[in-house]
């Protein structure tokens, strides 16, 4: 197979489709799963591993490439052993329901439709990605509260950026560069540090879950760099990231001020992922099969939780 994975990881759990349990594996902070089961889940064949193996062929044949998405990983089977098994990762899995000539496959196709047209008309007007981008948050149990600090948020750190850009940052490293100044001056933390505080894997969205308060903080720590970037007139890395610091020692002497006054630490082990536990995700997942004829809002509802039930990575309650 084409594609190179980091070192395996023993931890394998149960996805779960409708009532079917599709087998997958942690590979560094990617999941992988079993393609002979989304198979079994997707169709009605009684021999799921010769239907893949005919339509892999096929899909091969007429596209090719195919198999750099493909990797072999052993996963247990019913006998209790592990055998080697075809698995793909999130974007394998799309790729490879787009091919399944299924009655079950179809609403996905149709949902995966709509999001393409979605992410067209949200290039061209942008404030509607924002609204789906708060309706997405209120479906994973974010409080209004929040969504509203965290939208207000993403708005700031597009004004930071660009505030870089004119000082002459260079986007990719000089910015996580000085992203990780930002949060190691006000939380003694870079970002990959937050992250395993809070017990997230390194595809996690740190700012997604943060607690309200650690997202006013970051959004004060940015604006307050942005204004002295710009008071001070810095320009290249060494400057701009000498304002950075002082906007983060800025808001660490807030922080401790608040901290005293509350009796509470802002930077925490909490996150949000809590909110979609793995016995509420196979409840979504077998609650909201499609009927026969599924108006457009069942489809889009089931394939929301759809999507949930794929891509949902719960992790165990003990890890920080």
């Amino acid at each position: 197979m084409g594609k190179q994975l980091k070192k395996e990881e023993k931890s394998n759990r149960l996805a779960i489709f409708e009532d079917k349990e599709i087998r997958r594996i942690l590979v560094g902070d990617e999941w992988y799963y079993s393609v002979v089961d989304v198979i079994s889940a997707l169709t009605d064949s009684s021999n799921p591993r010769r239907y893949w193996s005919d339509l892999k062929d096929k899909i091969q044949k007429d596209e090719g490439e195919l198999y750099e998405i493909i990797v072999q990983l052993k996963l247990p089977s019913k006998d209790g052993k592990k055998y080697a098994t075809d698995c793909v990762d999130n974007e394998g899995i799309l790729r490879i329901i787009q091919s399944v000539p299924s009655k079950k496959a179809e609403p996905f196709k149709r949902w995966l439709a709509r999001i393409g047209a979605e992410r067209i008309e949200e290039i061209e007007q942008p404030a509607k990605a924002i609204e789906r981008a708060k309706g997405y948050y209120i479906e994973k149990g974010y409080s209004p509260e929040w969504i509203q600090t965290r939208i207000a948020g993403i708005d700031t750190r597009v004004t930071f950026t660009d505030k870089l850009k004119e000082s002459g940052i260079k986007e990719g490293y000089e910015y996580a560069v000085l992203t990780n100044e930002m949060y190691q001056s006000w939380s003694g933390f870079s970002a990959a540090q937050y992250k395993e505080h809070k017990g997230l894997n390194k595809k996690d969205s740190l700012r997604d879950n943060m607690t309200p308060m650690e997202l006013a903080t970051t959004l004060f720590s940015e604006t307050a760099a942005k204004e002295l970037i710009e008071k001070s007139g810095a320009k290249g890395f060494v400057q701009t990231k000498h304002q950075i610091h002082i906007a983060g020692n800025i808001t660490k002497d807030a922080l401790a001020k608040i901290e005293k006054e509350t009796g509470k630490k802002v930077v925490t082990h909490e996150n949000m992922k809590s909110l979609n536990s793995p016995e509420i995700q196979k409840q979504l997942a077998q609650d909201n099969m499609v009927p026969a004829k599924a108006t457009d809002e069942e489809l889009s509802d089931f394939n929301k939780n759809l999507v949930k039930a794929i891509e949902h990575n719960p992790k165990d309650k003990g890890n920080k």
